[in-house]
């Protein structure tokens, strides 16, 4: 915009002569082309790097807790019930956090609110294991959940703003270094608490450094506030007018029938992912597998994302309906909460598998939040309604779970509730995936 303003300024105080010599030159001064497309490949480079490291970022944060509940439970005094609210805590932080996300983006870009995302959950997980007690142990909690909350709303923002033709594969990209960071979490945390002297406090901090790393490659975003992509920026550069807002009917979101389905389709699966995010590893210790296995159980239940998180939306926008994807992970995780209620230790890995596999509803759902809206300003208001609103309706399964385990001092009844809730999943995920876009549904 400025080269805009002073190209203008310089014209006006030219005389006319000069100004026509001016304009003869100009084809010879556009020339170096090049550049400026080198320029726009780093910044889509720096850009993807920054989607990767976000992604890696958003989930260590509860797994790592879930590798050591059984020490911060002990080491705080907490009680099951205690437990399962501090399980509950990510989602409700999510909901309630993740409804900010798009006026703080309007206000100072999707780029610079991410930013702001990775430092607070740096800070965040950085002060929680040194906060004091219980009620410090969960405000520091909630800080980095903040951080993570916006991140989740403004990553399919970002992607269909920067990568439209390329929403299957990019979407791909971050569910799958999403599932490396959720799976990394769970398999190392322990080893790695153990290698620093075996302190559940250092072993949790650690995984600040982490999110410093990932604030680096948005700084550059930051002054622009991230608003543009590099052909939008470059069209402005060269003297083009920037693309006119589209205007049109209000969008009612919670008007829209496939909006609500894809909510409830994302607060179950966010409901599934958390129960065994925080309650996986407590459920094979209790079945008498060593605290490292139980680690590595859950690793491998969030691993199997990680080559399932790019090849199942790149097949969701491949075809018209999702509702045989959604019924197939509906049907592992069935399958693996039956085999965790009969034989939890002697098939202990192929449950992980199949539970993994069901967790892939995640990437699912993220994609369809890209497909289920035609413009981007559909997308925002799509993925906050349904990440919000999803996390909220996951607020209570966690602590239900929590509750059943210390009244009943088993795992029959609190797995009864997982593959119940699968049922309604299933139905919700294959009315979301129909063809069809929020736009024609809520400006009625």
């Amino acid at each position: 915009m400025m080269g805009v303003m002073v190209s203008e300024e310089t014209l006006t105080a030219t005389s006319t002569p000069e100004r026509a010599a001016s304009e003869r030159a100009t084809p010879r001064r556009a020339a170096p082309e090049p550049p400026a497309r080198g320029s726009r490949a780093w910044t889509t480079r720096l850009m993807i790097l920054g989607i990767v490291l976000t992604a890696l970022n958003l989930r260590p944060a509860i797994t790592s807790l879930g590798a050591l509940l059984e020490e911060v439970r002990d080491g705080l005094g907490m009680s099951g019930s205690v437990a399962g609210l501090l399980t509950s805590v990510p989602p409700l932080c999510f909901a309630v956090f993740g409804v900010m996300a798009p006026r703080l983006a309007r206000r100072f870009g999707p780029a610079a609110v991410v930013c702001a995302g990775m430092a607070a959950i740096a800070t965040g997980l950085l002060l929680r294991p040194y906060a004091g007690g219980t009620a410090g142990f969960l405000a520091a909690s909630a800080l980095a959940l903040m951080g993570i909350a916006v991140s989740n709303i403004l990553m399919p923002v970002i992607v269909k703003r920067w990568f439209p033709d390329r929403i299957g594969s990019m979407t791909g990209l971050y569910s799958m270094a999403l599932a490396l960071g959720t799976s990394s979490a769970a398999a190392v945390t322990v080893p790695m608490t153990e290698a620093l002297g075996g302190s559940w406090r250092t072993g949790l901090a650690a995984w600040a450094v982490l999110a410093v790393v990932a604030v680096v490659p948005w700084l550059p975003f930051v002054r622009d506030r991230g608003a543009r992509s590099p052909e939008q920026r470059g069209s402005v550069r060269g003297g083009g007018r920037a693309p006119a807002r589209a205007e049109g009917p209000a969008l009612r979101i919670t008007r829209s029938r496939t909006a609500w389905a894809l909510a409830v389709f994302f607060g179950l699966q966010a409901t599934a992912a958390y129960i065994t995010m925080g309650w996986m590893p407590q459920i094979f210790r209790d079945a008498g597998v060593p605290a490292g296995t139980a680690g590595l159980l859950l690793a491998v239940t969030m691993v199997m994302g990680v080559p399932l998180a790019f090849v199942i939306p790149r097949l969701a926008t491949r075809l018209p309906h999702q509702g045989p994807i959604v019924a197939v992970l509906g049907v592992c995780g069935l399958l693996g909460y039956g085999g965790l209620h009969l034989a939890p230790a002697d098939g202990a890995w192929a449950w992980a598998l199949l539970i993994g596999i069901a967790n892939c509803s995640f990437p699912l759902a993220l994609t369809m939040v890209g497909m289920r809206a035609r413009t981007g300003a559909g997308v925002v208001k799509l993925s906050a309604f349904a990440q919000s609103t999803g996390y909220l309706i996951s607020v209570p399964g966690p602590l239900l779970v929590g509750v059943l385990y210390q009244h009943s001092g088993g795992w029959g009844l609190p797995l009864a509730l997982m593959a119940a809730l699968m049922l309604p999943q299933i139905a919700a995920g294959v009315l979301a995936g129909r063809d069809r876009v929020v736009e024609d549904e809520a400006v009625r």
